[in-house]
């Protein structure tokens, strides 16, 4: 049987507008949509973030619960895996970051595994309380975390993470290769952060994505790799050089030719479920 690969749509992130390409959803009715647009083209997971009625990234409950509704009334065909953040407001609280999941009950949601320094700009603060509660709180609730690893240290957070009891495997990494302050994306790098994944926890699953320049190398060679991607506005508003992207859909279009085209299937949502042991779909 042919591998298959998961597609997560990372379609708004925190940071880019629609200065930067109006193509961008950014609010819940906006991202529903683009979310049920591109789980026709393929995505199997859909990553979100919200913003506030300014264009700001914000964690605020309402945005994900109207986000989530309007999906589920408009959309009930649509059985994506949502994965909500637990990041991408830097004035929100430990509380305001989990608090929807406790209440929303996605199927995943992100656990940022280590503080860093964000574009050179700010700090993304990921303190170990917050990561200890975090994870216990995911446990309590059935909600699967993603472990977003910008670097190999954060990987080796996370097997202490497990040793403690915080993390349960199989773990399922995300990694985050490009972005400022963090492991450059290359296919030498991606090569060094499995290896190390499948040292310090194996048996895991992985999915990658690359910032800007990066995107197409850390694509092809996950493929390659046997990993899953991710892929979406928020890591790059630009579809290829000099060529913004029309919607979402068209880079989950995109790595869906070149899944099949490798000789891959794209995976279902329910094929994903399996792949990363999650509940079967009700």
């Amino acid at each position: 049987m042919a591998k298959k690969t998961i597609i997560t749509i990372a379609t708004t992130g925190a940071w880019p507008t629609k200065a930067n390409n109006p193509n961008v959803p950014m609010t819940p009715a906006e991202i529903a949509e683009d979310v049920y647009d591109c789980w026709k083209a393929g995505a199997a997971i859909a990553h979100l973030h919200m913003r506030d009625d300014n264009g700001k990234g914000t964690m605020d409950i309402n945005k994900f619960r109207e986000t989530k509704e309007l999906l589920e009334k408009n959309h009930p065909d649509c059985d994506i895996i949502l994965n909500m953040t637990t990041s991408g407001d830097a004035s929100a609280t430990d509380e305001t970051r989990m608090i929807h999941l406790k209440e929303l009950r996605p199927e995943m949601g992100t656990f940022d595994c280590g503080s860093m320094n964000w574009l050179n700009s700010s700090l993304f603060i990921n303190s170990p309380q917050f990561l200890e509660e975090l994870g216990t709180t995911m446990q309590e609730i059935g909600v699967k975390p993603e472990v977003e690893a910008f670097d190999p240290g954060m990987i080796a957070n996370a097997a202490y993470y497990v040793k403690k009891g915080i993390l349960k495997t199989p773990v399922h990494f995300q990694f985050c290769m490009g972005c400022a302050n963090g492991i450059p994306g290359s296919v030498k790098n991606l090569v060094f952060m499995k290896e190390t994944m499948e040292q310090l926890c194996p048996g895991s699953t992985w999915s990658t994505f690359g910032v800007g320049h990066s995107a197409m190398e850390i694509m092809y060679a996950a493929i390659a790799m046997g990993g899953h991607i991710r892929v979406g506005m928020e890591d790059n508003v630009m579809y290829a050089k000099g060529q913004l992207a029309e919607s979402n859909r068209q880079f989950v279009e995109r790595a869906a030719r070149v899944i099949r085209e490798f000789g891959n299937e794209v995976a279902t949502p329910d094929d994903a479920r399996e792949i990363l042991g999650l509940a079967p779909r009700k």
